[in-house]
């Protein structure tokens, strides 16, 4: 049956340290690049050597409309920093409307970068949303080496 589950979520909720911080409606930025030094090798003019060197992770990118999490939540995290960035382990899971997890992503060494609340005005109405970007050091869970 659990290979009959496709990827199409509606939320993406985010755990920090075992703490539930909320669902989300957009998640971007997961994945990794594997960095490349380039080497010329004398006498060999045929090619130029790729070599894998290590891995690159981009900040994932968070977003949802303004909820009560928005006012609990994300601010104590954000101002608890002011006392020292301490790296924290986080989930992402995508879960399908009946609330049944498709796949989840763990990830090590996270912190906020980034906060970005609504933007109220007048003349375009729109759904207040809220941006929560976030870095890390890579993916942990079964198959990540973790």
């Amino acid at each position: 049956m659990d290979e009959d589950l496709i990827a199409v979520s509606v939320c993406f909720v985010v755990t920090i340290d075992g703490k539930n911080i909320g669902a989300f409606n957009s998640c971007e930025g997961l994945g990794c690049e594997v960095m490349i030094e380039q080497r010329e090798v004398g006498g060999n003019n045929g090619m130029v050597l790729q070599l894998p060197t290590r891995l690159k992770y981009p900040n994932v990118k968070l977003t949802r409309p303004i909820t009560k999490a928005t006012a609990d939540k994300i601010p104590m995290w954000l101002t608890s920093l002011a006392k020292g960035v301490q790296r924290k382990t986080a989930t992402i899971e995508a879960r399908t409307a009946m609330g049944e997890v498709i796949v989840a992503w763990g990830l090590t060494g996270v912190v906020p970068v980034r906060w970005t609340g609504p933007q109220f005005t007048l003349d375009s109405p729109k759904v207040a949303t809220e941006t929560l970007e976030l870095a890390h050091h890579g993916f942990t869970g079964p198959g990540w080496g973790g």
